[in-house]
């Protein structure tokens, strides 16, 4: 007779799941405002998942602060920068990028992050990188200023190869009605503001990944120019704007009417995406990130190239007013450019 079949057999073992959920728990619980989070009415039970229930419950307007809130959504995942981790063996900063991706997309309204869940996948429960994962997911909401809600691990045998995994992120947020940026009011005479990315941040790495395989070069090779190891270098998590952006926000009030999160398509398409029809970008090219210089030189890329696919070192667009620039500056910015007359788009010069 054959052996009988069970779950474990098939792949997953209910006990080390447990053990995986025991030990994020207290990670989702640090990130909690406890006055907006409203606690499941019962512990959660050996073998159970998440917090003890099947949803999160989150009163997003618990003072009566919003008139007319409207809910703000989005999400991402950090792409193949997980390649890196794994050759580097280092998985407690990828989780900050996770957050990192949706909530600087989600601020470009002017709205504030809420609550983030995750989505983690791996071909088999392994709870000490799952840990390490969340441990970045739960930093990333506290540099937000989000609670980490809940989220599932997905256990996944024969659809992932061993030490293969996943992640994809989902913020939700608000900003009140009469709040919102959109780009509408971006007029000619406006004024851009870059500020400062952390390194790659998380996009391009399919191209990086080739540069640095074509180079033989490994994770663990010193970059001496860059003060650290490949891995190092290349694992710097992504900024996350959202205090500095609401603080612009609060101190300019409706002179900031534009933001853009510099993510895939670089200066160019990000930028472009939040013009009228009516109003043209002129960028005079920031000083490159020593990061990109160094990528650049290594893969022989073509500027137009870099500049497509990179950030190269300005992560975030503040558009605004001329009278608001002198307040934007004290973040930490680099005026870009201005709006002119002409069709939407953005030139470098």
């Amino acid at each position: 007779m054959s052996k009988p079949w069970t779950y474990e057999r098939a792949g997953l073992d209910l006990a080390k799941y447990a053990a995986t959920m025991a030990g994020i728990q207290p990670l989702l619980a640090r990130t909690w405002d406890a006055t907006r989070v409203v606690p499941p009415p019962f512990p959660p039970r050996a073998g159970g998942k998440g917090s003890g229930g099947f949803a999160s419950l989150f009163d997003f307007n618990p003072d009566g602060r919003y008139t007319h809130p409207i809910l703000v959504t989005c999400t991402d995942g950090v792409g193949s920068k997980l390649k890196l981790a794994r050759q580097a063996g280092k998985f407690d900063t990828v989780g900050i990028d996770l957050v990192a991706m949706s909530v600087n997309d989600l601020i470009c309204t002017g709205g504030e992050p809420l609550v983030f869940l995750d989505y983690i996948a791996m071909p088999a429960d392994d709870p000490e990188l799952t840990r390490q994962l969340v441990l970045g997911i739960s930093e990333g909401c506290l540099q937000a200023g989000c609670s980490l809600v809940g989220g599932e691990t997905a256990i996944l045998p024969d659809f992932y190869a061993l030490g293969d995994f996943d992640l994809a992120g989902f913020a939700t947020g608000v900003v009140e009605k009469d709040r919102v940026i959109d780009g509408r009011r971006i007029r000619p005479g406006d004024v851009l503001v870059g500020l400062p990315a952390s390194g790659v941040h998380s996009n391009g790495y399919s191209l990086v990944r080739k540069i640095i395989e074509a180079a033989n070069l490994t994770v663990a090779d010193a970059v001496p120019e860059l003060g650290g190891t490949v891995g190092e270098v290349l694992l710097t998590p992504t900024a996350i704007y959202v205090k500095v952006v609401r603080a612009i926000l609060d101190a300019c009030g409706d002179a900031v009417t534009g933001l853009a999160n510099v993510t895939g398509g670089g200066l160019p398409d990000n930028v472009a995406r939040v013009l009228p029809p009516d109003c043209h970008a002129m960028i005079r090219r920031p000083a490159q990130a020593p990061v990109f210089a160094w990528l650049q030189r290594l893969g022989n890329v073509a500027d137009a190239e870099m500049d497509r696919v990179f950030n190269q070192g300005t992560g975030f667009v503040v558009i605004c007013r001329p009278t608001a620039v002198a307040e934007v500056l004290k973040h930490g910015g680099t005026v870009l450019g201005e709006i002119t007359p002409g069709a939407a788009g953005v030139t470098i010069t």
